[in-house]
């Protein structure tokens, strides 16, 4: 967006954000009703609009918490075409509760995965089939205010701080700034892998967090690319020339930097955030793929574009193509990770205890 479109725009950026505001007030004097449950409840969201890696962080807290505990996560669903509660099972599919529900679904056993637009709702409906659950995390909830969760992290992208951002439509924050103060946690995510302590303090100053808000960092770690569908006997390659890179992410840089290492040439195909693929969609990544002028060639996307491609109609066009999927993770810099894997454990173990 050029500057001069932002400044065209910033009137009805501040009459969005005003409105956002009232709302907050009204929650912050208890004249709408904010429930806090007694459970441990963790908030994982941010102020913008998408593409902070809330998903990887989410998988984060799984892999920290399950098991020993018992754990749920509760989504709103993006995309699905239904509504209400609904705990998943393994007849789930994409389309009944969403791409970010179903990647949980599938890759962690024993835990439960739940989607409501009302989180409270979604909460209770949890508790009154699972009372035994130990910790429910809440993905995308920052703006979510009926529920009160007991800790409250918000994340912020290296590259586009909320510090330096704007309200919609002029930038992409949900609310003012300062609607940051609600977090007990604040982390900068897909920041680089060589961090050095004078960028880690100039972020510091730029975001200038509360004295009860504790701040870290963390960034991507990519896995080796994994073939789309079970049984095909795919295997990566060990040369590459060409990769066709397709995505429906909001922010596909990071991924798109790390596989321009790994070939000579990078063919990028972007659709929209949570895009829901068609037939057609598919024929033109497979023309843009035969168009590429070598053999040494492969397709990859996210593993969350995999959970929106495995319908019945689209695998069958899909299988005879290389395709791969990217697995990532996120870790900590330095003593970040100790640091709030410490904080997680210890507010989860002292709210079971006064359970």
């Amino acid at each position: 967006m050029t500057r001069t479109l932002q400044i065209i725009l910033y009137p009805i950026s501040l009459f969005y954000g005003l409105a956002m505001q009232i709302r907050n007030i009204l929650f912050n004097f208890h004249i709408l009703p904010s429930i806090k449950f007694n459970k441990p409840v963790i908030s994982v969201g941010n102020l913008t609009y998408g593409g902070t890696g809330k998903t990887p962080h989410i998988e984060y807290l799984i892999r920290l918490l399950h098991p020993p505990l018992f754990l749920a996560t509760l989504s709103r669903g993006y995309g699905r075409k239904s509504n209400g509660f609904i705990l998943a099972s393994k007849r789930s599919n994409v389309k009944y509760i969403g791409d970010e529900p179903m990647q949980f679904l599938k890759k962690f056993e024993g835990i439960k995965v739940a989607v409501d637009e009302s989180r409270r709702r979604g909460i209770e409906s949890l508790l009154q089939k699972h009372p035994d659950l130990d910790v429910i995390l809440l993905d995308d909830a920052f703006q979510h205010r009926y529920v009160k969760p007991g800790l409250s992290i918000l994340l912020t992208d290296y590259h586009k701080l909320y510090a330096e951002d704007y309200v919609l439509p002029s930038g992409t924050l949900r609310e003012f700034r300062h609607g940051a103060s609600r977090a007990d946690i604040i982390i900068v995510t897909k920041t680089p892998k060589i961090f050095s302590p004078i960028t880690r303090r100039r972020i510091l100053e730029d975001l200038r967090p509360t004295p009860h808000q504790r701040v870290y960092f963390s960034f991507i770690k990519y896995g080796d690319p994994v073939g789309g569908f079970e049984g095909t006997g795919l295997e990566f390659p060990r040369k590459v020339t060409n990769i066709l890179l397709f995505t429906g992410i909001a922010n596909d840089y990071p991924l798109s930097e790390h596989l321009s290492r790994l070939c000579s040439e990078l063919v990028v195909m972007k659709f929209a955030d949570h895009h829901p693929y068609s037939i057609h969609d598919i024929e033109e990544i497979t023309l843009k793929y035969n168009n590429l002028p070598t053999q040494k060639k492969i397709i990859i996307t996210t593993e969350k574009d995999m959970m929106r491609l495995k319908t019945p109609v689209l695998s069958t066009k899909l299988k005879n193509l290389p395709l791969f999927f990217l697995p990532m993770e996120v870790d900590f810099h330095g003593t970040d990770k100790e640091n709030f894997d410490n904080e997680i454990r210890k507010y989860v173990k002292k709210n079971q205890r006064n359970n």
